[in-house]
């Protein structure tokens, strides 16, 4: 089972759209409560809700024995939900073979954040593991994305934003039609420029939680035609639900209500037959 079809079970399945992302800050978590335990709590508490669980690799790198930690996680995730290995890779061809070979086969995980700025050949390794993910950053959540992705470009037929650019190689390398793009929440009118382009490709949209992007924007915007491929990911608004015993309970609580505003914001879309 590739991860467009892992994706879509889970779906359905939970009828969900919501994946929660794992990532553990002792200074956040309850006290006197380990990594991993944290975790499966988690996991075991909101794996009828979600469509996906997203790991930010780097909280997990952090930790003294935190590879560990990540392993273990991703085997204690249910087999019918796909794991996204948010590690943001991206570099040159035999190093990216090292990374994509880490995250897709050491670690297991269905589908990876890669970062293209280094271009095709750092992309490719991923891709060419056709029955995983490949989420190509392309318009992030974060305020500093102004930076360098809006940055305005003259192309063969018109001016295009330098995240609008990179959407667009993603595009033609999407040979194998395992490519995605990551799109945060938090720039709505960009979300939907993006699936305007691109009506059919899947969409990774972080920061509809903590950092704040507007739900209903981006259910609007990030789903297809049929409602479906938005991948809508939230962590700290849900995991760190409470910092007391019942913190389990309490990320339940929060995801089941997050799922519920998705679905309605989803049931109030004409969608195609």
């Amino acid at each position: 089972m590739n991860f467009d079809e892992k994706l879509n079970v889970s779906t359905d399945k939970n009828n969900s759209l919501l994946c929660i992302g794992l990532d553990p800050d002792p200074e956040q978590m309850p006290p006197k409560v380990d990594v991993f335990r944290f975790n499966k709590s988690i996991i075991d508490a909101t794996d009828e809700l979600v469509c996906a669980y997203k790991l930010n690799f780097a909280f997990y790198e952090a930790l003294d024995d935190g590879i560990d930690i990540l392993k273990r996680t991703i085997k204690a995730i249910p087999a019918h939900i796909p794991v996204i290995g948010d590690a943001k890779r991206g570099d040159i061809g035999n190093t990216a073979r090292a990374y994509a070979k880490a995250v897709f086969v050491t670690l297991g995980c269905d589908a990876a954040t890669v970062n293209p700025y280094l271009g095709f050949d750092s992309v490719e390794p991923f891709i060419g593991y056709w029955d995983k993910g490949v989420f190509i950053v392309c318009r992030t959540s974060n305020p500093g994305a102004v930076d360098f992705q809006n940055l305005r470009f003259e192309t063969e037929n018109a001016q295009l934003s330098l995240f609008e650019i990179v959407a667009m190689r993603a595009a033609l390398w999407n040979k194998q039609g395992n490519i995605g793009l990551v799109v945060g929440a938090t720039y709505p009118e960009e979300l939907k420029l993006i699936r305007q382009s691109h009506p059919d490709m899947p969409l990774l949209i972080p920061g509809i939680g903590a950092q704040g992007g507007d739900l209903a924007s981006s259910v609007r915007y990030g789903v297809n035609a049929l409602g479906r491929r938005a991948i809508l990911t939230s962590s700290r608004q849900i995991i760190y639900a409470s910092q007391d015993k019942d913190y389990a309970e309490a990320a339940r609580r929060v995801a089941a209500d997050l799922r519920e505003r998705i679905n309605y914001y989803r049931s109030t879309l004409t969608l195609a037959p």
